[in-house]
């Protein structure tokens, strides 16, 4: 398969809403929220710190990833958070995962971060594998949530 990489631009929105349609369908935390997906995205897309890549191939976006920077006490500098790792079913196990996440750890050195952390789907034992494979290790820390009282 041969695939392109790229910044994505305000005109794959729409492209990249259906790859995370695919994605939030298996997790559990998540629902997919069409028009929730597209203004996260519009958000993305349009940060000067932030990155949204895209895989494609013959003219169809087929795999998205985007890495947001903030700043982190513990390492006293800027780090950044992977998240949207998506490929599309139909294009799995052909190595686009493994170029996309590494391009994108290659963005994240060229901003000076110096730290990339992701959240994972913990049912999720097929990325839970990619991310292993691909050199990143768990750690002690959990993740919580709360949505703040509007």
């Amino acid at each position: 398969m041969e695939v392109t990489l790229r910044t994505a631009t305000p005109g794959d929105v729409g492209a990249l809403a259906a790859l995370l349609g695919e994605l939030f369908e298996t997790e559990t935390d998540f629902e997919v929220d069409r028009a929730k997906q597209i203004a996260g995205l519009r958000l993305l897309i349009d940060s000067s710190k932030d990155c949204v890549m895209v895989a494609e191939s013959a003219g169809s976006i087929v795999a998205m990833c985007s890495v947001q920077t903030f700043i982190s006490t513990a390492e006293g500098g800027r780090v950044g958070m992977l998240e949207d790792m998506v490929v599309a079913r139909a294009c799995t196990g052909q190595g686009v995962g493994r170029r996309l996440l590494s391009a994108m750890e290659d963005w994240a050195a060229q901003q000076g971060l110096i730290r990339l952390q992701l959240l994972a789907d913990r049912t999720n034992h097929g990325a839970l594998a990619f991310y292993r494979r691909m050199g990143w290790s768990q750690t002690q820390l959990i993740c919580l949530r709360k949505a703040p009282a509007v």
